[in-house]
């Protein structure tokens, strides 16, 4: 239900903008677009940790039935919108960010539910099946927004809802609470300036990409300034804090075990290498690619959404091999190898065309895919066998905070580097190629002075803004074959490609530095003994659930899988290699 939500958005916000009867480029309404993109992201980024917290104290799944009501109200509001304009958008923004809540709680505490609930030998394949539902999920939800959305806006919120209804009322009836609560106090210090702070950065960044002052970005405006340097201050606070008290929110200790924290930076360097990639290439597809080759503006979303797929295809591929060679040699050869094949991957997208043959382009989206799915189980492998079996879950917890809000830093990141490549060349061929069509200087000269920022929001959002910055008047009194071509298929595509391509150029050799560091930073991680062999159904299902929780993580929705692979064959089947040795048993024995 969570992947299917998240995919569906990305197809269907044009729709939902024309239902809702606003103009997501006007400068007043960028924020709308951000937040309806990015809110639930952040909530769950904010959230998961206290949240699976709280299920250990009192009992997870009392707070997974919560969730799941929550997130299915919140879905049944965000059906029944009725506004318009400004209060609509304000309205999906709000309920989305309840959604995100119930979101959290489900992501925090299924995982260990499942785990609770099966036998050792059983657990593997559970977990595996979670994986696989997050994988069928984004893809259904790409061809389930592409078929309602154009009928009914509506339609792509109350997919949602009866599965929501049932799922609430099944939970509550059949899930029992196998788990041992652990009797604490709640960090109120420790969980409000973490929220405080976490939520001051990630706001930052969000305004940071809308224009300010004249400027392309906001990065200079006081509001972003303050809200990331106070966020950071209360982050450093937050660090103190949880020194001192009693029941930390987040066990800090944890940081002096090498492997953890080699992993941890590894996979957070990971999701900001591929956090923003989506976006750009969704932009590449829908704004430049897909027009120039005879599809209109208004079916672009669906059809880049089809022309991505290749991506999931290579998590498929490469997620079972991964968790199967990882209990074989070690984590360690495996990850490392992954991030490099992804700086290669992204190195590819970089040489080749604007105009590509997708033959190629289908190469290197498999390529990431491959490369992401053989990182994500061996790292995820890596981290949980570090930890001792009472911090597996404040463990895992970290791991998906990281690796949350290095996304939303990543896509401030794309965005601010791509815009910065508009901004130098983009202003300049706007205006000469709207006066060699006729338009008049001082009118071409107001558009091109337009943020270019607005250009990416726009093809991300399949919409073609030469037409809505032109207007009706200007365009009747242009002739009709130059009306038609500036508002055709060719035109903005073409205008956009070099720009675009400069500042692509950019953000590609980001993400391919990124991923060199975090296979260095991987390495760094230590040798590992290879630990027990599973059944090659348990090694399958393990690799599975990791490659879900990386496609998760490509549609904003955070780990779904939560995989804790030590858990597939049973806690004795810990390794004492760079982590923490298996705690002993009643007689005794390790």
């Amino acid at each position: 239900m969570a992947t299917i939500n998240a995919s569906i958005l990305l197809i269907a916000l044009p729709d939902i903008f024309r239902g809702i009867k606003i103009d997501p480029l006007a400068p007043g309404n960028t924020s709308y677009f951000l937040w309806i993109l990015m809110g639930f992201m952040l909530v769950t980024s904010v959230l998961v940790v206290s949240l699976g917290r709280v299920g250990d104290m009192y009992g997870r799944v009392r707070v997974y039935n919560l969730g799941f009501a929550v997130f299915t109200a919140a879905s049944i509001l965000l059906a029944v919108t009725w506004m318009h304009g400004d209060a609509a958008a304000l309205w999906i923004i709000v309920v989305r960010i309840i959604q995100g809540i119930g979101g959290a709680m489900l992501m925090a505490n299924s995982t260990a539910i499942i785990t609770d609930a099966f036998p050792a030998d059983q657990r593997g394949f559970a977990i595996g099946v979670n994986g696989v539902a997050a994988i069928s999920g984004s893809f259904l939800g790409l061809l389930i927004g592409g078929l309602l959305a154009p009928i009914e806006w509506h339609l792509v919120f109350v997919v949602s809802v009866p599965f929501g209804v049932f799922g609430t009322v099944w939970a509550y009836l059949k899930l029992k609470d196998n788990g041992v609560r652990t009797p604490a106090r709640i960090d109120w210090a420790g969980n409000l300036s973490f929220a405080i702070g976490l939520i001051a950065v990630l706001v930052g960044i969000v305004y940071g990409l809308q224009p300010y002052g004249g400027h392309t970005m906001g990065w200079t405006n006081p509001f972003v300034l303050t809200s990331m340097i106070g966020g950071v201050v209360v982050l450093a606070a937050f660090c103190f804090i949880e020194t001192r008290v009693p029941d930390p929110m987040f066990a800090l200790e944890l940081f002096k075990n090498r492997t953890f924290t080699m992993g941890a930076i590894a996979g957070m360097l990971g999701a900001l290498a591929r956090g923003g990639l989506q976006f750009m290439l969704i932009i590449w597809l829908q704004g430049i690619w897909l027009p120039l080759h005879g599809y209109s503006f208004d079916r672009t979303p669906l059809w880049a959404g089809i022309y991505m797929i290749p991506m999931t295809v290579g998590f498929l591929i490469a997620g079972p091999i991964a968790g199967r060679l990882t209990d074989r040699y070690g984590a360690r050869p495996f990850a490392t190898f992954g991030m490099i094949i992804s700086a290669a991957a992204f190195a590819i997208f970089d040489v080749i065309p604007i105009d590509f043959s997708y033959i190629w382009f289908a190469l290197a989206l498999t390529l990431i895919g491959m490369s992401m799915g053989l990182f994500a189980a061996p790292n995820t492998t890596s981290v949980m066998n570090s930890l001792p079996n009472n911090r597996r879950g404040a463990g895992a917890g970290m791991l998906n905070t990281f690796q949350n809000s290095a996304q939303v830093l990543s896509i401030g990141v794309f965005f601010t580097v791509i815009g910065l490549g508009l901004a130098a060349s983009l202003p300049d061929t706007l205006y000469s190629g709207l006066v060699g069509q006729g338009v008049a200087s001082g009118k071409a000269h107001e558009i091109a002075g337009i943020p270019p920022v607005g250009s990416l929001f726009a093809a991300f959002l399949g919409y073609n803004p030469i037409k809505q910055l032109l207007g009706d008047g200007t365009l009747s009194t242009l002739p009709a074959d130059k009306a038609d071509y500036l508002t055709g298929q060719q035109f903005f595509p073409h205008l956009i490609s070099g720009p675009f391509g400069d500042g692509l150029h950019l953000a590609f050799a980001f993400a391919a530095l990124a991923c060199l560091l975090a296979a260095v930073i991987s390495w760094m991680r230590g040798g590992q003994d290879p630990r027990v062999r599973r059944t090659l159904a348990a090694e399958t299902a393990a690799g599975l659930a990791a490659a879900g929780d990386v496609a998760a993580d490509e549609i904003g929705v955070g780990g779904v899988g939560g995989l804790d692979p030590a858990e597939a064959t049973g806690d004795e089947a810990m390794t004492v290699g760079g982590g923490a040795a298996p705690e002993p048993d009643a007689r005794g024995h390790a």
